[in-house]
């Protein structure tokens, strides 16, 4: 069968590499087209535009590049009905994505199967209509959005495991460095390592990163070791770094987190990867209008947290810094007691393994290729 998808960014890309190769698995003569990057690439198929020329996020870069967005949906629109697919597979990246699955509902018969749904359940809840009227089938990789789907909303998805644990597994496997193979390959010394994830984004890095580093600062027995992010050319970490101690390694978050002893961590994907690797962090979000940030949160957000671990769990299990309530002291008070063998830290550890058993085994995408496979078949 014919595989058309749909990604949008980094984490897209990875997630949806893992999922062609499980519909490999499961369907022989799979053939892919993608808007996609490189690990897509890699197994196999035709990429028709890489995520890089789509990934505009914010208001401003939105309006800036909105020729180039209409003109990306035009052609990904055309692409898709002069291949026919057998269906078209949509991964996060909603406000392109939704759109392509609205054209195809109206115009196609192609079914369209959403892997990695839209978070309606933190913000744009309306989205609901669009996907009950344009989505075919929905692949959930958060536990807690059955119960909003399908009580709340009424529309019955599929829950097949969280991919993040499937590759965080894999990576396990695959490295077994030890701290002082690590310290010696990046020249840093024999301290504890306080990991620095700042974002994947410039703006988001430069509204954190700087605080994030005066906090660590304080903890002189301990290294500071900053995470590039995918995306993030090395050079725009410089002007941050000058006159600190903070050592920069690119493209080795994994690596990083195997070792840290804890960790300041933006919002995002990144604080479920801190706690699958055990690591006790606070999470930290400034953003300059941050009393703005902080009304939106108690007034129009859906959700009472804003990282996956608490969303999770339902329940606070790591310390949220958000808008003005994150400052330098503030992280220093929260960070102090995850250095050591402390009730704080145990009591973290603890939620992490709660969890890891609300999110469930490996193997989200070998289970969401059989299910789209098996619903293709019929």
């Amino acid at each position: 069968m014919k595989y058309y998808l749909i990604v949008g960014e980094a984490s897209g890309d990875l997630h949806a590499s893992h999922l062609m190769a499980a519909l490999q698995a499961e369907d022989a003569q799979a053939e892919f087209r993608f808007f996609g990057g490189d690990l897509m690439q890699a197994v196999g198929g035709t990429l028709v535009k890489h995520y890089k020329e789509m990934a505009y996020m914010g208001f401003v870069p939105v309006l800036l590049h909105l020729r180039t967005i209409m003109n990306n949906m035009k052609h990904c629109r055309q692409d898709i009905v002069a291949w026919q697919p057998d269906v078209v597979i949509l991964v996060d990246y909603p406000g392109f994505n939704l759109k392509i699955a609205q054209y195809l509902r109206a115009h196609t018969l192609i079914p369209v199967y959403y892997y990695i749904s839209p978070k309606i359940w933190a913000w744009k809840e309306y989205r609901i209509k669009n996907i009950k009227r344009d989505v075919s089938a929905l692949f959930s990789i958060l536990p807690f959005e059955v119960e909003f789907f399908e009580q709340k909303h009424r529309y019955p998805i599929h829950y097949v495991g969280n991919p993040t644990v499937d590759e965080i597994e894999l990576f396990k496997r695959q490295n077994s460095d030890s701290f002082q193979e690590f310290t010696l390959e990046h020249g840093l010394s024999e301290q504890p390592i306080i990991a620095l994830l700042a974002g994947s984004r410039k703006q988001e890095i430069k509204d954190n990163l700087p605080k994030m580093i005066r906090a660590a600062s304080l903890f002189k027995d301990h290294q500071l070791v900053l995470a590039g992010a995918p995306g993030i050319d090395m050079t725009y970490y410089l002007p941050f770094l000058e006159g600190t101690e903070v050592t920069l390694i690119d493209g080795q978050t994994y690596e990083l987190l195997q070792h840290a002893s804890a960790a300041l961590v933006t919002s995002g994907t990144a604080t479920l990867e801190t706690a699958l690797f055990n690591v006790p962090q606070v999470v930290c979000y400034h953003t300059p209008i941050g009393p703005v940030i902080s009304f939106l949160r108690r007034h129009v957000l859906k959700v009472p947290y804003i990282s996956l671990v608490n969303l999770i769990v339902n329940r606070e299990v790591v310390k949220e810094l958000v808008a003005d309530t994150m400052t330098v002291e503030k992280m220093q008070r929260e960070l102090r007691p995850l250095l050591s063998d402390t009730p704080e830290r145990r009591c973290q550890l603890a939620g992490y393994e709660e969890m890891k058993q609300r999110l469930g085994d490996p193997g989200a995408p070998q289970r969401a290729a059989h299910i789209m496979v098996g619903l293709l078949k019929k």
